[in-house]
């Protein structure tokens, strides 16, 4: 049995607020119709602008092929129920449920950081990621522009940027992505993680449907911008199956490259994943969990780097090798991308100018 409806907040991935590790106190609501002195809860967005001190960061895992990351914003509105960035959010003195989709973080000089970062004079060019954490695509983007903006300077410059996104709005940064592509300087992947949409609403309750998200690797893919798909995360009992399928559709539309990772519920996530499984489908549910510790060892999380990500035991292995036998079948990661770094040039007053 599924049930896609989210009683306790609607249209939310999270139902719940884990505490934050960080705060020694948490305000909770035990009683609604006492709610004198606290504020009203809300189901709204909120946007809160923070003026950051840096904006690139040197990523030290192996396991998610970047070295360095770039994000304009803090938290995401897709509420992905298993998103692994869910944790950050109580760097800032928030909850990694409700909070982390609800409080958006948006580091508006995030491009004036971005342009001081790549104009130093001890600047080596190397791949940055756009979305390293949180999708630099999501909702706030219409509003705020950053990631348009940031494209603008990457291509003013010739620095070479990766994207991982699971929503359309990035069609309409095109004609920045297409001449970028020329000069062999951006790779996308677009991230889907099930074709039944009744799921993808359970899993992803903000994010565009998987058709659409085909049709943006289409469309990239038609303006020579190299595309990905990310199957990303695998969960074994809810979407393991439909890795032939959605490899075939993501090559059918002109994708390249295909990766994939095993699903690891860090920190607050694993509470948040567990409430979410057992009210969503409380059939399967147990099922499910222990799947999900057959690929770590015994446990929902695994620390263990260049292990923790892929996963380990029987159903790891099994869905690496379906995984790799798609990929050969259809055609994907035949070659690897190369970004272009010889390019770099920091550009001239005047030249910044357009």
């Amino acid at each position: 049995m599924i049930s896609d409806s989210n009683s306790k907040n609607h249209g939310r991935g999270a139902a719940i607020n884990t505490p934050n590790r960080f705060m020694k106190s948490t305000v909770v609501a035990d009683y609604e119709e006492g709610l004198d002195e606290l504020q009203a809860f809300s189901n709204e967005t909120q946007w809160l602008k923070e003026n950051a001190k840096t904006i690139v960061n040197k990523v030290t895992s192996t396991d998610v092929g970047m070295a360095f990351s770039l994000n304009p914003y803090q938290g995401c509105e897709h509420g992905c129920i298993y998103c692994y960035a869910r944790n950050t959010h109580e760097y800032w003195g928030y909850s990694a449920g409700v909070d982390f989709e609800q409080k958006i973080i948006v580091k508006h000089n995030a491009p004036e950081l971005f342009k001081k970062h790549i104009s130093a004079k001890n600047y080596s060019p190397e791949p940055i990621s756009l979305s390293g954490n949180t999708d630099c695509y999501q909702p706030a983007e219409r509003t705020f522009k950053l990631t348009r903006q940031l494209l603008s300077t990457a291509l003013a410059f010739n620095q070479p940027i990766g994207i991982i996104t699971k929503n359309a709005l990035i069609l309409r940064d095109l004609d920045i992505l297409s001449e970028m592509a020329k000069k062999q300087l951006v790779c996308v992947y677009i991230s889907i993680t099930s074709l039944d949409e009744s799921l993808r609403r359970m899993l992803e309750p903000r994010t565009v449907t998987a058709a659409r998200r085909l049709q943006t690797i289409q469309a990239l893919s038609k303006q020579g911008v190299p595309v990905g798909i990310m199957t990303a995360p695998i969960i074994p009992g809810i979407n393991e199956q439909e890795i032939p399928h959605l490899l075939k559709a993501a090559a059918d539309s002109g994708a390249l490259y295909a990766g994939h990772t095993i699903v690891r519920l860090n920190g607050a996530i694993q509470h948040l994943f567990k409430e979410w499984l057992f009210r969503t489908m409380p059939d399967r549910a147990e099922k499910v969990w222990h799947l999900i510790e057959s690929c770590h060892g015994g446990t929902v999380n695994d620390n263990q780097f260049g292990r923790r990500m892929r996963g380990d035991g029987p159903v790891a292995e099994m869905i690496r090798k379906q995984h790799q036998l798609f990929c050969k079948k259809y055609s994907l990661n035949k070659t690897r991308f190369q970004f272009n770094t010889s390019a770099f040039k920091i550009p001239t007053a005047q030249q910044a100018l357009f």
